[in-house]
């Protein structure tokens, strides 16, 4: 791709941006959301026009890709993050949707499956091509998606964080079908956030900023200061923050969790957060943190132990009560369970204090909102034009800092934050950074859950370790050294413990 650029309106989506990729390679795509990827990428599989002035080149030779069908001919296929599938068919009507196989007019069901079943084989794949889609997990659809590409003899395979909603055993096969791919001579154009897929997968990255092309580094030339550095135009020594960082010893205690379970999943845990400080949960996916989290917040019912804020104890019934009393609660999935995607940013940031813009006879002080959604968007650095745009045409981003603009307008002295860079891009990780320090600062008591063990031993002050239900032990900083990450690893899978000991359950927190 060469000279691509691309104009919406008086907005510039992309300048002169270039792109070289070898067949049999992974070349990864980064940038934070708003640089101009899925855009390029959409120029390149036909959904988008470019500009006057660039080209495609195939093979040396120039190619239109004027609509997603040209894109197909010429050998170019595109596999979203939302991935499009028809669930109430079977993996082969699936594959060959739009190109059916016909003989006499008619649907050949028979034709589908049996060119269906070398190309499942060629990917190692293990269910029928006459499965239903709607009976296969995440990753086996994946796959499906990859099986469809390769029914059109696709040579350019663009993946646009195809592992967001994957386990890591799914990554894992996802990663060998990567290889296999590569190894039969197709170029894969890979789109992460993911630090450590891009090293575990990239032959080269190249890197788009604003709108433009800032360089491709070789895989030798791979670091993490140098991505950071090119995607956000500063160097990581910034990234984390830290400003609030006093000690624990001294401080209020503003959150205490005593004996908490629910007989399932969470088991007579017991723990406290401090004003001020960054308490983080850690653990592995499936070790109880969210579920911990939804008992404190009463989104589920607990039937064991009690909560604390503030020295006084709390009947937390539902999120409404746990919300009124000062706790708030970010969760994981902000578009399922979160946000309201047809709803602007104004009324995303307003819906939880509507009250307090009452006027009576029904009527509601719509200026008091406006205000309130403007002073959000500038303090917590939301991108958008105005508040009256939707959330869900917002960036990752964007619609994280939304979402946590609205628990901070119910004025929380506890703050739990479920995953709260997931899916995002790096600059606004940063951002989001900057504005859980600040909000410690303030006197705030943070709590993390982070699947990511750089993030969260980045961001907090100490760190509880989860494993099957239970609080394992503490981790924290010791003489000035930083959190240690293999004792939170050691911690989490039940391994040796760093002084020798078995690491094992324990009912409270452990030092």
């Amino acid at each position: 791709m060469r000279g691509i650029s691309k104009t919406f309106g008086t907005i510039r989506a992309l300048s002169n941006v270039s792109l070289k990729v070898y067949p049999g390679e992974v070349h990864a795509l980064m940038g934070e959301n708003g640089a101009g990827k899925s855009t390029l990428m959409k120029i390149l599989s036909g959904a988008y026009i470019a500009d006057a002035g660039g080209e495609i080149l195939i093979d040396g030779r120039p190619v239109t890709t004027s609509d997603p069908s040209a894109a197909k001919a010429n050998g170019i296929a595109v596999i979203y993050q939302e991935l499009a599938l028809a669930p109430n068919l079977t993996v082969a009507q699936n594959m060959f949707l739009g190109a059916e196989p016909s003989r006499f007019g008619l649907l050949d069901a028979s034709a589908s499956k049996a060119r269906a079943e070398p190309i499942l084989k060629r990917l190692g794949i293990g269910f029928s091509p006459s499965t239903p889609v709607a009976a296969l997990s995440l990753g086996d659809r994946q796959m499906v998606e990859i099986a469809r590409a390769l029914t059109t003899q696709a040579r350019i395979i663009v993946m646009d964080e195809p592992t967001t909603s994957l386990t890591s055993r799914e990554t894992d096969k996802l990663f060998e079908v990567i290889a296999s791919l590569k190894a039969q001579g197709i170029a894969i154009i890979y789109i992460s956030h993911r630090m450590e897929e891009i090293y575990r997968l990239a032959d080269r990255v190249s890197v788009l900023r604003d709108s433009a092309y800032i360089g491709t580094l070789e895989r030798r030339d791979l670091s993490a200061a140098k991505l950071v550095s090119m995607m956000v135009g500063r160097d990581l020594s910034s990234f984390y923050k830290k400003d609030h960082r006093e000690p624990v010893e001294g401080r209020r205690k503003m959150l205490s969790v005593r004996d908490i379970g629910d007989g399932r999943h969470v088991h007579h845990n017991s723990f406290d957060a401090y004003a001020g400080e960054v308490l983080g949960i850690a653990g592995l996916v499936g070790s109880g943190r969210t579920e911990l989290a939804r008992l404190i917040f009463g989104a589920d019912v607990k039937t064991s132990g009690t909560v604390l804020l503030d020295g006084k104890e709390l009947h937390i019934r539902s999120p409404r009560e746990a919300m009124d009393a000062g706790i708030a609660y970010l969760t994981e999935d902000r578009k399922g369970l979160g946000l309201f995607l047809d709803m602007s940013i104004n009324e995303n940031i307003n819906i939880g204090v509507i009250g307090r813009d009452a006027l009576g006879a029904g009527l509601l002080n719509f200026a008091a909102a406006n205000a309130r959604a403007d002073t959000a968007v500038s303090n917590l650095s939301i991108r958008a034009a105005n508040t009256r745009i939707n959330v869900g045409a917002l960036s990752g981003g964007n619609q994280q800092k939304t979402l946590l603009a609205r628990l901070l307008e119910t004025a929380p002295k506890v703050l739990i934050l479920d995953e709260p860079t997931r899916g995002v891009d790096v600059g606004a990780k940063s951002e989001i950074y900057r504005i859980i320090d600040e909000l410690a600062k303030s006197g705030i008591a943070i709590v993390v859950i982070s699947s990511d063990l750089p993030e969260i031993v980045g961001i907090a002050d100490r760190v509880l370790v989860m494993r099957e239900g239970h609080i394992v032990g503490e981790v924290k900083a010791a003489m000035g050294a930083p959190i240690d990450q293999e004792a939170i690893m050691t911690l989490s899978t039940g391994t040796q413990a760093p002084d020798g000991r078995e690491a094992g359950k324990q009912d409270g927190m452990t030092s």
